[in-house]
């Protein structure tokens, strides 16, 4: 008998938004598998999912370092994909915690590609979670989208160029990642015409929660765990904090 691979979404970071399926996985799997950065051993998705399990659990901790180049991501994940495949072939079921949703800029998906190219038959569930820009619209009672709106995911890791382009095309824009690029998402957001009436949130539904409304009063780069939330100038948002 092997073990079952859970890819849980824990949520924004909030213990109780996580769903009732998550909850119940947390605390039936012998093993927690805690993606975090070789730089520290804080996890996000760890922390959250915490009051949710058993005393008893096994925690294993996997790296993923926070860079670009092919070669290393591949290493990493080749050795997060043989220490998955030894808890379940040892019999153990475990869950992959991630922050938000596993299938949305995740590192649960690159986890998942490299462990069914090595063992395809191990059994895998995915438990899906709510993302932080559901969170965000809630938060500040922003419409998504309605009637025949278009909502787009945008990596704020892009060019200004290919921002804008995809801006112009939306009636919502989601820009996740929107830290370490802010000056070309800001100039893009400007260029469209977005910038005062966009939505900058850092650490929703966390104790640092910040959500302001346009970007040309943002001083400096934002928090890792920061999005932004962009109707275009004649649809109606919600009022932010």
């Amino acid at each position: 008998m092997t073990g079952t691979l859970y890819g849980i979404g824990v949520g924004p970071g909030a213990p109780d938004l996580l769903t009732l399926r998550a909850v119940a996985v947390l605390r039936s799997v012998d093993v927690i598998l805690a993606a975090a950065s070789p730089r520290n051993d804080y996890s996000a998705a760890l922390e959250t999912a915490r009051p949710h399990l058993r005393p008893e659990t096994r925690l294993l901790r996997l790296e993923f370092p926070m860079t670009r180049d092919p070669g290393t991501l591949r290493a990493a994940w080749q050795k997060a994909a043989q220490a998955a495949r030894e808890v379940l072939e040892g019999g153990e079921s475990a869950a992959f915690l991630t922050i938000g949703d596993p299938l949305i800029y995740s590192t649960f998906g690159y986890l998942l590609r490299t462990l069914r190219e090595s063992a395809p038959d191990l059994p895998v569930e995915i438990v899906p979670g709510i993302t932080s820009f559901q969170a965000a619209a809630a938060r500040t009672g922003t419409v998504l989208c309605e009637s025949g709106e278009t909502l787009r995911i945008l990596p704020g890791i892009n060019g200004c160029n290919d921002l804008a382009e995809e801006l112009r095309h939306a009636d919502t824009a989601v820009i996740l990642k929107a830290y370490r690029n802010f000056p070309a998402i800001s100039e893009a957001l400007r260029g469209t015409g977005r910038s005062a009436s966009s939505l900058l949130a850092s650490h929703v539904e966390q104790a640092e929660e910040n959500i302001r409304r346009g970007m040309d009063a943002v001083d400096g780069t934002p928090p890792y765990m920061s999005l932004i939330l962009s109707r275009k100038p004649e649809s109606g948002t919600g009022k932010g904090r």
